[in-house]
């Protein structure tokens, strides 16, 4: 059964009716009101249609991803607002207008069937790559359809694989076979709303008979099912979540049956060819050795199953330097790196005895840089992007023993010429080291004229890194703001220790940073109290939504986007029950007595002075639930407060379903943010 928070009464509880025909015309009538003030401004039309001018570019950076001996691209623009789904040779792709080959047409497919899809990618049967399963949402919500799709005929395959909108996870196992997992009736999902039940589904039978391969608790966060046809690796996994940061991995045996791959529950890991990589979360001994939390460890799969422990540290993590992410080549490991939030990359070759290690180029002093493999199949090549705050995003290809060669590169959206980065570090409530980045006018006056725009995140261990943004640059920097990101605690910036430095009743600690870096920026006077915005979404949509209740003094503008807020209910209210291990859970009294303190929407006051603020949602997010910012948006009416609100119908969990909606989005965010941090 679902999981039921006991809440006090909640006069906003109507508004959790997502198509409640009350609860949408309420959003209309708010939406109404905040257009009326922020779409009839000078210069409002100008500014969305600057903004929609580079969504729509056909100049942008058209990114790929190899399937076969083709390499795929979705590409939004003017006259494909929904979308094509296209393909291009490597050869091709090299030149400076490829002739793209037609996969799907979104627009027309969502034109024939009546219905507003958003692409979400596909699974590609290999190693033919002959067909895929595509994955459309409905309203870009995270619930998608599987269609089969044929990559010769362009065409949906008839009488095809097929399933209805759910948060399905699907793998092919042979071209007649699948690992299924997905809405099939009562029972089949967890209490977050995600696969519980693992099915092995054959063509030309029904779904409710395929074979159970494998079932999870129904408080389990999620499991999945994939098969690695990695040719002399063949072979099937069940990944088990019981929370966010634990898993898991089984691999079947050929009866069937599932056999644990026994690592720590919070580790994260990864099988490759013959490597078993395992990144720990927490300090592991094993085979008579101890390692610390953030290390990458490698060992021979088939002999760690067999109980050895033999391992070799490939990454291990220092008092600045930490591991984001890495990827495989087919006989090559890259590793992203940070070293005080500045991207690092190594490439790893295993050997006999040893693994060769060498530095990737490429890397921008302040920006950052990604790599990861090309086809970890078939090719030992890799991409690499490079990017900064006033850097368009380039895009290399990289192989063994030659120089890495330039792909493509993003055009520039607005002149940064006039603009420099720095990094700063300030030092929190508990004496903790803050780094943040700033943007802002080359030889800065410091004296506290400047709106100064602050974002951040601290959750989930995601780290916030520079990156270019054409719309940032154009309708913010260049209009006069300074920008700035703060890598707070919760995120992932140095590694596990950082993230669970905030987590649960700590979480007060991610608070405190973010308002260090406020205190920072005011003191070093790029501003004022009163010309500092603050943005947050998602989960920084719950730490701006704390600032804004507990230091309301601390700025002059709040943008607050797909939040969650009301921290009693959040566990029943879509995939918020995956979220307790992050947060706690509400139903516990002793994780209520910190949840409550953490919860914006309870710690509303009656007279208090909150700085103008712009609540934004979207009706079709299906992840954070848009209650959370219309009953905020709701309470602060009753209060009078100064508060507007925007949700868009579609867009799920992102700002839009389509260019022109995603433009309407930041358009308003940065017309309201002008307005609230304009001089007195």
């Amino acid at each position: 059964m679902p999981r039921t928070a006991a809440s006090p009464p909640d006069p906003h509880l109507w508004l959790e009716a997502v198509d409640g025909a009350e609860a949408l015309a309420w959003v209309r009538e708010r939406n109404a009101e905040t257009a009326a003030e922020l779409e009839g401004g000078a210069g409002y039309g100008a500014l969305e249609d600057g903004i929609l001018e580079i969504l729509d570019s056909a100049a942008k950076l058209p990114y790929v991803s190899k399937a076969g001996a083709w390499y795929y691209n979705f590409w939004r623009d003017a006259g494909h607002p929904r979308g094509i789904w296209r393909r291009a040779t490597l050869e091709e792709y090299r030149k400076d207008a490829p002739a793209w080959e037609r996969v799907l047409d979104l627009d027309a497919l969502a034109a024939a069937e009546g219905q507003s899809w958003v692409f979400h990618g596909a699974q590609f049967l290999k190693p033919g790559c002959d067909r895929c399963l595509l994955l459309l949402s409905p309203g870009g919500s995270d619930a998608h359809e599987v269609r089969e799709f044929d990559l010769d005929t362009l065409a949906f395959v008839p009488d095809g694989f097929r399933l209805p909108a759910a948060k399905s996870t699907v793998s092919w196992i042979d071209r007649d076979t699948l690992f299924v997992g997905t809405d099939s009736g009562p029972g089949s999902l967890t209490d977050s709303g995600y696969p519980r039940v693992i099915r092995r589904w054959r063509r030309g039978t029904a779904l409710a008979e395929a074979g159970t391969v494998f079932e999870g608790r129904p408080e389990d966060m999620s499991v999945e099912a994939r098969h690695d046809p990695t040719e002399g690796f063949e072979r099937d996994f069940i990944v088990r979540r019981p929370s966010f940061f634990t898993e898991e991995l089984h691999r079947l045996g050929r009866d069937g049956a599932p056999v644990r791959v026994e690592l720590p529950l919070d580790a994260e890991t990864d099988v490759h060819r013959e490597w078993l990589l395992i990144r720990l979360r927490s300090p592991w001994s094993a085979g008579g050795r101890s390692f610390p939390a953030g290390a990458l460890l490698a060992a021979d799969f088939e002999a760690f199953l067999g109980g050895e422990r033999r391992m070799t540290v490939l990454f291990r993590p220092t008092a600045t330097r930490s591991l984001d992410a890495w990827s495989w080549a087919r006989h090559q490991l890259i590793l992203n790196l940070l070293d005080d939030v500045k991207s690092r990359l190594v490439l790893l070759t295993p050997g006999p005895g040893a693994w060769k290690r060498r530095a990737l180029p490429g890397v921008p002093a302040l920006g950052s840089a990604a790599a990861h493999g090309v086809d970890a199949r078939e090719s030992d090549a890799w991409f690499l992007t490079a990017t900064g705050f006033l850097t368009p995003d380039s895009l290399w290809l990289g192989r063994p023993g030659a120089p890495p060669e330039r792909l493509k590169a993003a055009p520039a959206f607005f002149d940064a010429t006039p603009f420099e980065v720095s990094q700063h570090f300030t030092v929190s409530r508990d004496g903790t080291r803050i780094p943040y980045f700033q943007v802002a006018p080359r030889g800065l006056v410091l004296d506290g004229s400047h709106p100064t725009l602050l974002t951040g995140y601290g959750g989930f261990e995601i780290s916030l890194l520079p990156a270019y943004s054409g719309v940032l640059g154009r309708a913010w920097l260049a209009r006069g703001g300074v920008y700035a990101v703060a890598n707070i605690r919760g995120g992932g910036e140095y590694g596990p220790g950082w993230h669970q430095a905030a987590l649960r009743a700590n979480r007060p600690r991610a608070l405190e940073d973010f308002a260090a870096v406020a205190r920072d920026l005011v003191a070093r006077k790029v501003t004022t109290a009163r010309r500092l915005g603050i943005e947050g979404g998602s989960n920084g949509g719950l730490l701006v939504g704390n600032m804004l209740v507990r230091h309301p003094d601390l700025m002059g503008a709040v943008v607050c986007q797909v939040p969650l807020l009301d921290m009693r209910r959040f566990s029943v209210l879509l995939a918020g029950a995956s979220w307790m291990e992050e947060y706690g859970d509400p139903d516990r009294p002793e994780d209520w007595a910190f949840l409550e303190a953490l919860s914006p929407y309870h710690n509303l006051k009656a007279g208090a002075a909150y700085p103008p603020t712009l609540l934004m949602t979207t009706t079709r997010d299906d992840r954070v639930h848009p209650a959370h910012a219309r009953k905020m948006m709701a309470k602060m009416r009753a209060l009078g407060c100064d508060v507007r609100y925007f949700e868009n119908i579609e867009g799920g969990h992102g700002a839009g379903a389509d260019n022109r909606q995603t433009a309407h989005f930041w358009a308003l965010t940065y017309a309201f943010l002008e307005r609230a941090l304009s001089a007195d």
